[in-house]
């Protein structure tokens, strides 16, 4: 139902007594039409510009629906309630840069009401604005008068306190919340996702959370649990692989996911990609063309998403969000598919019983790990992920502002240690700790980069609190996060230090791919390991540190002298491509692997319910009849545009034949000579972006390199041109 803000003295509508009829029995077309006649008779009509453009997306006409909110909202400018619920759809949809102007009026026009200050709350989140934020949650607590918005006050207080370092009276929050309402299942999430970065709770705790989250909201489901008969079968037949995600966008999922969606071997598999985001943006146009199948499932409720999933006869759904925004665990415990696995997003169990397995690997999680987690652990033979750097755009790989510079300490004479972490990560125990680092080298520096450090007020509190923690001031760098100085930052730091206890994934991957030595601490579950299993598959385990004392000494011993670090630096990112970290082809090739042995269990228990003896036996005697032909690498495929995949030589065909084109037709006019000008003739444009899609399903392919070249070439790019043929060489070398 729409949002009403209760004003004390509403307009009298003018329009049909139909209307109110027609919207408690939620008859939508009927509503449509009685607004659209009402509005014909009369445009000013109040009643039916508040509701055609909320009947209309509930009719699914999402935007026709936009479209009669922004003409309502020309007829009547300050009518709150109307723009609450304009605000409220381009919300669900993710548009807030849109709402924001909307809610800020609602708050002038109706300051009274809770609800206005907690919309503004929750759009002020995805936008950065936390401080703002913060303050509406605030403001909305001493206006909130009912147990929805007390919820709903808790919820978005929590969500910018964690953005704003108050770790542990987020999770307090959270908890105030669960108390108020058991059944909403935000508020565990949440307080699950800032319990990670909490160093006074432990693994043991974490795990009970998530159980108190799965025993909350599963056992009314499981009695609905389908047997999913219709899905045995030959073991070896080609299964349906669902990855659900509300991370196929710009996000740091991406840096592990695109490669597996583009390459996992099709000969097996038949890739689909579920959707929970309610928008798009370049990155999702990339796994469309990745994905077999993309299905977006992002404005379904929980039942309605498994029954999706179900539609498509998915015989494996892996689950790449965890406890994180906008995930899909409540349609996994509905059981959307035989076999349900967690993976990526959430460094910890999901407390469902619903989901199988959860892929990891033996250093991530030792074997005294397994009961920390409610589903079965599948240990990848390799690091539980695979890294491909520049998922925000791809060919910026080979620029040359992206390559591995001198360590800035032979220009600066000192160290510069660094972090570029979230600032929720940065405890007082991690910050204490970085301050003995800098008290050893005498010198040095400390750079963390992080969101609001460009607002003075934040920055000053930010720089009290370090001298506080034994920081000094004067030796500390406030940089502010801005998404187009990813990597780049790193030009300026020396050596990474990573937090604890939870670690650093991504940005862990970044700095050493760029180059930068990382100190980190050896934890006790996954969330503190991450940076444990890097190094160890990285083989650079003299980085790790078991105590307070060490982690001070190898900052030390790194930083003891500047040109033995600059020679280490320029090595690093080909000992990191060439490692575990970043070979897909053999991180693909086991995953598919887990996938297949997990169907084969799932069958076993199909065949033999009640006998685990006679389960393994199954399973033992299927293995030595795993088809000959899958041991041999599949061919790379290439994803065109959604629903056309070619092998990679026949892109590489049409690769050549636009270049053959692009250079019979009349040379393109003079361009610039500046890096990155923008190609405009449409020859060469259509060369560019099919060897951008090639490369991103298949990195570092040579021909799409020198297709590169030549389009460099043909506009006077010279240095452009070089270094495209300079890798191209570079992958032909590997190759042989």
């Amino acid at each position: 139902m729409p949002i009403h803000l209760h004003a004390k003295h509403k307009p009298k509508p003018n329009s049909s007594p139909t209307m109110p009829t027609a919207m408690a029995a939620q008859n939508w077309p009927l509503l449509i039409e009685l607004c659209r006649r009402a509005l014909r008779k009369n445009r000013k009509d109040l009643m039916a510009n508040r509701l055609l453009g909320f009947a209309l997306e509930k009719d699914g006409q999402v935007e026709d629906a936009f479209a009669a909110y922004a003409q309502a909202a020309t007829v009547f400018p300050d009518d709150a309630e109307l723009l609450v619920n304009y605000a409220n759809l381009l919300l669900k949809y993710a548009r807030n840069a849109e709402a924001l102007p909307l809610l800020e009026k609602v708050c002038v026009l109706r300051p009274q009401p809770a609800i206005g200050w907690i919309k503004l709350a929750e759009c002020c989140y995805l936008m950065g604005l936390h401080d703002k934020g913060f303050e509406a949650s605030q403001t909305a607590a001493k206006l909130a008068d009912t147990l929805h918005d007390r919820v709903a006050v808790l919820m978005q207080s929590a969500i910018h306190r964690r953005e704003l370092g108050q770790v542990r009276e987020a999770v307090q929050d959270c908890e105030a919340a669960i108390t108020l309402r058991p059944s909403d299942p935000g508020n565990y999430t949440n307080r699950l996702l800032f319990m990670l970065a909490d160093p006074q709770v432990s693994s043991a705790e974490l795990s009970a959370a998530a159980r108190q989250y799965g025993a909350a909201f599963e056992p009314p489901l499981r009695p609905q649990w389908p047997n999913f008969e219709g899905h045995c079968g030959s073991p070896w037949r080609r299964l349906k692989i669902g990855f659900l995600s509300p991370d196929f966008r710009v996000h740091a999922v991406m840096y592990f996911v695109e490669g597996l969606l583009a390459q996992l071997d099709r000969r097996q598999f038949e890739v689909f990609a579920f959707y929970l985001f309610p928008r798009d943006d370049h990155v999702t146009e990339r796994v469309r063309c990745h994905a077999d199948h993309f299905v977006s499932l992002a404005v379904l409720n929980p039942e309605q998403q498994a029954q999706a999933i179900r539609a498509q006869g998915i015989d494996i759904v892996i689950d790449l969000a965890g406890h994180t925004g906008n995930n899909g665990l409540l349609a996994l415990a509905h059981k959307a598919a035989p076999v349900q696995v967690s993976w990526l997003g959430f460094p910890a169990t999901t407390g469902l019983t619903s989901v199988d397995y959860k892929f990891t690997d033996d250093i991530s999680d030792p074997p005294d790990a397994d009961a920390q987690y409610s589903e079965q652990l599948y240990r990848l033979p390799t690091l539980y992920c695979c890294y491909r750097p520049m998922s925000r755009n791809p060919l910026w790989r080979y620029q040359p502002r992206y390559q591995v510079s001198p360590t800035p300490a032979l220009k600066n004479g000192f160290i510069t240690f660094g972090s570029c972490n979230n600032l929720g990560k940065l405890t007082d125990e991690v910050l204490t700790l970085w301050g003995q680092v800098l008290a050893a080298v005498p010198g040095s520096r400390l750079l963390i980069e992080g969101k609001n450090l460009d607002r003075p007020d934040f920055a000053q509190a930010y720089r009290e609190r370090c001298a506080r923690l034994g920081l000094p001031p004067a030796q500390v760098d406030l940089v502010v996060l801005r998404n187009e100085n990813q990597y780049l930052t790193y030009h300026q730091i020396d050596i990474a230090l990573d937090p604890f206890p939870l670690t650093g994934g991504t940005t862990t991957f970044d700095a050493l791919w760029m180059g930068l030595p990382i100190v980190s601490m050896v934890g006790d579950s996954f969330k503190s390991r991450m940076g444990m299993s890097l190094l160890t598959y990285l083989g650079r385990t003299e980085w790790l540190a078991e105590t307070a004392a060490q982690y001070v000494g190898i900052a030390t011993r790194l930083a003891s002298d500047a040109q033995a670090l600059n020679t280490l630096r320029q090595g690093l990112r080909s000992e990191v491509e060439h490692s575990a970290l970043m070979r897909e082809d053999r991180f693909t090739r086991h995953f598919g692997d887990g996938l297949r042995l997990m169907w084969l269990q799932w069958l076993a228990r199909s065949e033999h319910p009640q006998d685990i003896q006679a389960q393994e036996q199954t399973v033992q005697n299927w293995l030595p009849q795993w088809p000959q032909e899958w041991t041999q690498p599949p061919q790379p495929g290439v994803g065109l545009k959604p629903g056309q995949r070619v092998s990679l030589h026949e892109a590489h065909q049409r690769l050549q034949d636009l270049v053959e084109t692009a250079k019979a037709a009349p040379p393109p006019s003079a361009a610039s000579e500046t890096t990155g000008a923008m190609i405009t003739d449409s020859h060469w444009k259509a060369v560019t972006e099919l060897a951008e899609t090639v490369l991103s399903a298949v990195p570092h392919d040579a021909v799409a390199l020198a297709c590169l070249a030549e389009v460099e070439l043909a506009h006077g790019h010279a240095e452009f041109a070089v270094t495209y043929l300079r890798y191209a060489q570079e992958a032909m070398a590997a190759q042989n």
